[in-house]
């Protein structure tokens, strides 16, 4: 029995050890990114991830999709693409915040202040310098691009890769680090998941009209 409480604290141990190796790597990789930081084209795409500018994409996307109408042949997926992705955005948006409430850890730019810590700890902290981990534009882009594809499976690979590099813009910005990007998209395809078991996609041929049904027939009596 003692043996067995031994090993478990050991590996304990080990677990806390292997950690905090990752984090100061963690933290490497970060401020490596540092020079980087000042490039004139970097804020403006990362805030491309933000909150407002994902919801007024989403909004825009049910207003173009219900302006185009059932005759498009398009409008009705886009429209149902747009709730679909603000859902899934507001439902990430909800689990980062739950983990942002309960994680403190210090962002890569303010590092450099007295008594900073870039592992994470268990916290209570609302300060935004204090809320690093997870990245909360990675868990927006995340849910939005996959909520996207569900209705355009067509351009998966386009969205994807849109959530990717505004997910990786955050690490040159010294906004994030690399494992709070991680925990951020994880967290965004948990919550489309979630979502998508909830709301099933229907194929295109089952929901939208034919060309038949769209175009008037060149036979048919006037």
């Amino acid at each position: 029995m003692a043996m067995a409480r031994d090993d478990g604290a050991g590996g304990a141990q080990r677990l806390i050890r292997a950690a905090a190796v990752a984090a100061d790597a963690d933290a490497a990789a970060a401020l490596a990114m540092r020079p980087y930081r000042d490039l004139p084209w970097l804020e403006p795409l990362a805030d491309l991830g933000d909150q407002p500018q994902l919801r007024t994409l989403c909004v825009a996307a049910i207003a173009a999709g219900l302006a185009a109408g059932r005759t498009s042949g398009w409008g009705p997926r886009l429209a149902r693409a747009g709730l679909r992705m603000l859902i899934a955005h507001e439902a990430a948006t909800v689990a980062k915040n739950f983990v942002k409430r309960r994680v403190d850890r210090t962002r890569p730019r303010s590092l450099h202040r007295p008594g900073k810590n870039h592992r994470p700890t268990p916290g209570t902290s609302t300060a935004k310098e204090e809320t690093s981990f997870p990245s909360g534009h990675s868990a927006g882009a995340a849910a939005v691009a996959r909520a996207f594809a569900r209705e355009f499976p067509e351009h998966a690979p386009a969205a994807a890769g849109a959530a990717g590099v505004l997910a990786l813009v955050q690490v040159p910005r010294c906004a994030h680090y690399p494992t709070d990007i991680a925990a951020g998209l994880t967290i965004g395809l948990a919550a489309e998941a979630a979502l998508a078991a909830l709301w099933r996609a229907r194929p295109a041929s089952a929901s939208e009209p034919s060309e038949a049904e769209t175009e008037p027939s060149l036979c048919a009596p006037c």
